[in-house]
C-alpha cells in the first residue's frame, strides 16, 4: 500500500488532499456526503471581521472547461464562524484551516488574531489574492512589497502556522512568493483564480456587476502547474498547489513539480464526494507506478 502522508514541515497530513476555500462551505455542508476524517485537512470559506453580503447576482458563469465566479467573499463574519468551527471540530479530527480576509491590512490582522486564538483551528490561510472584491481585481498579492508588509504584520499577532495564498494575476509571482517567505510565511498556497471576462451579447454588457471575475477549473491546470513549478524551485517553505485538479493523477502532477500538498476546488461543486474519490485514485496510481511514498517524486520533474 502506498504511503500518502504529506509533510508540511510544521505538521504532517494523513494525505495531501485539502478542499479549497470557497468550494467547501464551512465544512458542515459536506457531512452528509462523506467522513471528513478522510481528508488531509479542510479550508473554510473566507471570512471577514463582520458579516458580508458579497457581490450582486449573477455570481457564476460556466465556461467550456471551468467556471467564472464573482461571489465577492460573502460570509457570516468572525463571531458566527467561531460557533461553526466549534461544532465542526466536535465532528471531525481533520485539521481545520481558516481562510483570513480583510478589506485592509488592519482587518487581516484582526481576523487572523481572532482565529489564531482558537484551539480548534490548526492553521491559517491568509487570502491576499482574491480578485472578486471591488478593486478591479487588485489585491496585495500582486505586489511583493505589500505582501511582505502584510505578512510581517500578521505574523506578529498569530500563534498558528500561516499559509499565504497567492494570485496568478501578477507579473512576478516568484518575487511575491519570496517576499512572503522572507516575511515569515510558513507555507504558500497557489494559485487563486485567473482574472477573466464574460459578456452578455444581447445586452452588450459584462455578465458580472464587477466586470471581471475569477476563472477556475480544468482549463487553468497547465497555467497553474507552471506557476507552482516556478515557485517551488525558488522558495524553501512548503508549497500547496491548486488549479484544475479533478483526479488522483492531477494531484501527482503537482507533487512532481514540487508541491507538498494540494487543494481541490471547482470539482467540489459538481461532485461533492470528489475528495474521497481523488484520494483513492492517488493510492491506486501510486501502486500502479510503484511509488511507495510521495517524497519519491516530490520536485523530481526532469526539465
Amino acid at each position: 500500500m502506498a504511503e500518502l502522508s504529506a509533510d508540511l514541515g510544521f505538521c504532517t497530513l494523513k494525505n495531501p488532499v485539502i478542499p479549497a476555500s470557497g468550494t467547501f462551505g464551512y465544512g458542515e455542508e459536506f457531512l452528509p456526503f462523506f467522513d471528513l476524517d478522510l481528508l488531509g485537512a479542510l479550508i473554510l470559506k473566507g471570512i471577514f471581521r463582520k458579516p458580508r453580503s458579497g457581490n450582486p447576482p449573477p455570481r457564476l458563469a460556466e465556461t467550456p472547461a471551468g467556471v467564472l465566479n464573482s461571489i465577492g467573499l460573502a460570509g457570516p463574519g468572525s463571531e458566527k464562524l467561531q460557533e461553526i468551527i466549534r461544532r465542526l471540530h466536535a465532528k471531525t479530527r481533520t485539521p481545520i484551516i481558516v481562510n483570513v480576509c480583510g478589506e485592509d491590512d488592519r482587518e487581516f490582522e484582526e481576523v487572523a488574531e481572532i482565529f489564531s486564538a482558537m484551539a480548534e483551528v490548526a492553521m491559517l490561510e491568509l487570502n491576499i489574492s482574491c480578485p472578486n472584491i471591488k478593486k478591479g481585481g487588485a489585491c496585495p498579492a500582486q505586489d511583493a512589497g505589500h505582501t511582505s508588509r502584510l505578512v510581517r504584520r500578521v505574523k506578529k499577532v498569530v500563534r498558528k502556522p500561516l499559509i499565504v495564498k497567492l494570485s496568478p494575476n501578477t507579473a512576478d509571482i516568484v518575487g511575491v512568493a519570496r517576499a512572503a517567505e522572507g516575511a515569515g510565511a510558513d507555507a504558500i498556497s497557489l494559485v487563486n483564480t485567473f482574472l477573466g471576462l464574460a459578456v452578455d451579447l444581447e445586452k452588450r454588457k459584462p455578465v458580472f456587476a464587477n466586470t471581471l471575475a475569477g476563472l477556475s477549473g480544468p482549463a487553468i491546470k497547465p497555467l497553474a502547474l507552471k506557476l507552482v513549478w516556478e515557485v517551488c524551485r525558488q522558495v524553501r517553505i512548503p508549497v500547496i498547489g491548486m488549479g484544475g485538479i479533478t483526479s488522483g493523477r492531477d494531484v501527482l502532477d503537482y507533487i512532481l513539480v514540487g508541491a507538498a500538498a494540494v487543494q481541490i476546488g471547482t470539482v467540489n461543486f459538481c461532485e461533492p464526494g470528489a475528495a474521497v474519490r481523488i484520494i483513492g485514485e492517488i493510492e491506486a496510481e501510486m501502486d500502479k507506478l510503484q511509488i511507495k511514498n510521495l517524497s519519491e517524486i516530490r520536485g523530481k520533474l526532469q526539465a
